[in-house]
């Protein structure tokens, strides 16, 4: 399994983070590579880049002024494999990130992503957020994995990473 590397630079535009990579991306060393995981075609779709991207070109992100990072580094199956440790050492980890990279937005990809964040956060579901990391706005969008019971097909997510692009657009 391949380490992933974020996708970052100072200065981004949005700032894209994930929970954790999934094994397919780990097998790969490559950012949402899961053969039916749409996060690429959403992108596109949602207008944040003019091709789509295969994951293996993940890198080519900052051409657009995007970035792409983990909370946390330890490759599974599922989200819910992660301790309770690795998550809290993870949110520290991405606040000194975000400070250290100053990107100009971010986006929590997944709603249960937010709550390792902000535990304390009492505006639940996809959006923009009142909460700042590290000064940066933040905006939750769902899970774009097919085993997202709540936002089960592609328009249902779709339509968050097109809010997702107004919210930056106006911002």
């Amino acid at each position: 399994m391949k380490r992933l590397r974020d996708v970052a630079a100072p200065g981004l535009r949005l700032l894209f983070v994930g929970i954790n990579p999934g094994l397919r991306s780990a097998e790969i060393g490559h950012h949402f590579g899961g053969k039916t995981n749409p996060f690429w075609k959403l992108l596109h779709a949602a207008g944040f880049t003019p091709e789509l991207l295969p994951p293996e070109e993940d890198h080519r992100l900052s051409e657009w002024g995007l970035g792409i990072t983990n909370l946390c580094a330890r490759p599974s199956r599922a989200a819910d494999e992660l301790t309770r440790e690795e998550l809290r050492r993870g949110a520290a980890i991405l606040a000194k990130k975000v400070a250290l990279l100053r990107p100009r937005a971010v986006a929590l990809v997944g709603i249960s992503l937010y709550k390792q964040v902000f535990p304390e956060g009492r505006t639940p579901g996809p959006g923009g957020k009142p909460e700042t990391l590290a000064g940066a706005p933040v905006f939750v969008l769902p899970n774009p994995s097919g085993l997202n019971a709540s936002f089960p097909g592609f328009l249902e997510k779709l339509v968050w990473f097109e809010k997702l692009r107004d919210w930056l657009d106006d911002g």
